[in-house]
């Protein structure tokens, strides 16, 4: 595994720990809203809306009680010689009332079959929403800190990679310094000469200023 790396931008590195750290922190608020209202949906449909049309249909139930006595006073009361009372108001109010009731058990019937479903699904949501803020509240922060120890490493390279390139360019100019001209005369020539010559003296230049063909 390699342990190098090529960086071209430090402030992007600086960039990214700050996005990671609004990302934490806001998808954190964010998920503890959507707990309270998932918890207050739920409430609302287990325990508010279940109470509610149990309410409803024991009103709908007297409702539909009193208005058949209504119609029995009134086929009795209102009965003149062998001729029955039409009682058309009392029939329309027991009508009424009669579907009142089916209607809120129909409501109360949605609700308790409906409630352990919406329980489940929620149990299961906060399961889902456990793991993800396990990300957000473990994953998330060594992130940073890598990210952290990242940013301090690469500022300390930086802060300390003027000093040796210094240091090296001290010693190449020591190294140059040391190093022997390349036209400077050497003192191992001349013998090399006089051995390719025989032995003799080598013949002297012409003075000069004088040309070749003498005085």
């Amino acid at each position: 595994m390699s342990t190098q790396a090529e960086v071209n931008s430090i402030d992007t590195l600086a960039f990214v720990k700050a996005a990671m750290v609004a990302f934490g922190h806001e998808t954190g608020q964010s998920l503890a809203e959507v707990e309270m209202q998932a918890q207050r949906i739920v409430d609302w449909i287990c325990i508010e809306q279940a109470a509610y049309w149990k309410t409803e249909v024991r009103r709908a139930a007297d409702g539909v009680n009193q208005a058949m006595k209504d119609l029995q006073h009134c086929r009795t009361f209102k009965k003149v010689g062998n001729n029955e009372p039409s009682c058309i108001e009392e029939k329309k109010a027991l009508e009424k009332a009669r579907k009142k009731l089916a209607r809120a058990e129909e409501k109360a019937e949605a609700v308790r079959r409906w409630a352990p479903v919406v329980r489940q699904q929620f149990q299961e949501t906060g399961v889902r929403m456990t793991r993800f803020r396990e990300v957000i509240d473990v994953d998330c922060p060594k992130a940073v800190a890598r990210l952290e120890r990242m940013l301090v490493s690469l500022d300390h390279y930086v802060h300390t990679s003027a000093p040796r390139s210094a240091a090296g360019g001290a010693a190449d100019n020591t190294t140059a310094s040391v190093a022997r001209p390349v036209d400077e005369p050497s003192s191992a020539v001349a013998p090399a000469a006089n051995h390719s010559t025989g032995g003799g003296q080598a013949p002297s230049a012409p003075p000069a200023g004088r040309g070749g063909d003498g005085a």
